[in-house]
């Protein structure tokens, strides 16, 4: 499978904007700096979401057994 440049899952890397927890709105710096490790990525529905270490912590269970973060 092949992509345009700028189409992969890393496109907004490049962006300065700030990265924030999709869950409970905690700020980590900005994209461009890159996510931190302890953060977890997810692809719900077509769109992209983050969550802080907090949030992808209390809620291991419902995103090992691939739970839309609405049913958390």
């Amino acid at each position: 499978m092949t992509s345009s440049p700028g189409d992969g899952d890393d496109g907004c890397a490049a962006e300065s904007r700030p990265l924030v927890c999709d869950r409970c709105g905690t700020s980590a710096g900005t994209v461009a700096d890159g996510p931190p490790l302890t953060w977890t990525w997810s692809v719900e529905n077509g769109v992209r979401r983050c969550f802080c270490e907090r949030c992808s912590r209390e809620n291991l269970r419902s995103i090992e057994g691939r739970l839309d973060s609405d049913w958390w």
